[in-house]
């Protein structure tokens, strides 16, 4: 088996945010507020392996957007895996929005990766009777 060389993460995209409002008079002598908008990291990242990932963590995009498809607020879903911030949340939530074919299609494919490993696995390791083996090997140990 070859050795596999690590990549670096890799940001999906960056995305336009408002920076705090800034406060000026206008010509008239009038105060004004402006925004200034400036571009921030998404908060999303491709492991070596090829899983689209949030932040520096483990939690993978599938799960967030599957636990917002299944109804779950950004709050309930950073209350479910706390490593994640409210932030990221909601930036990877409006990636989803915005991008909702291409993210479908990426949940489509590693479905189907894992499906097929499942078949691999279960074509090298019958699964059939392993609660049995299992059981029957405790049942030997304790006698």
């Amino acid at each position: 088996m070859a050795a596999t060389r690590a990549r670096e993460p890799v940001s999906l995209r960056t995305a336009a945010w408002p920076a705090p409002p800034v406060w000026h008079t206008d010509e008239r002598g009038a105060t004004v507020m402006t925004m200034q908008i400036e571009a921030l990291p998404m908060p999303l990242r491709v492991d070596e392996d090829g899983v689209v990932r949030v932040d520096d963590t483990r939690v993978t995009l599938d799960t967030v957007v599957y636990a917002y498809l299944g109804g779950a607020s950004p709050e309930e879903i950073v209350d479910r895996y706390p490593s994640l911030s409210l932030a990221a949340v909601y930036g990877v939530i409006g990636y989803y929005l915005h991008h909702r074919a291409q993210v479908d299609g990426y949940l489509r494919e590693r479905e189907q990766r894992t499906a097929a490993v499942r078949r691999e696995n279960e074509a090298r390791f019958d699964p059939r009777g392993v609660r049995e083996r299992l059981l029957s090997r405790r049942t030997a140990g304790d006698s």
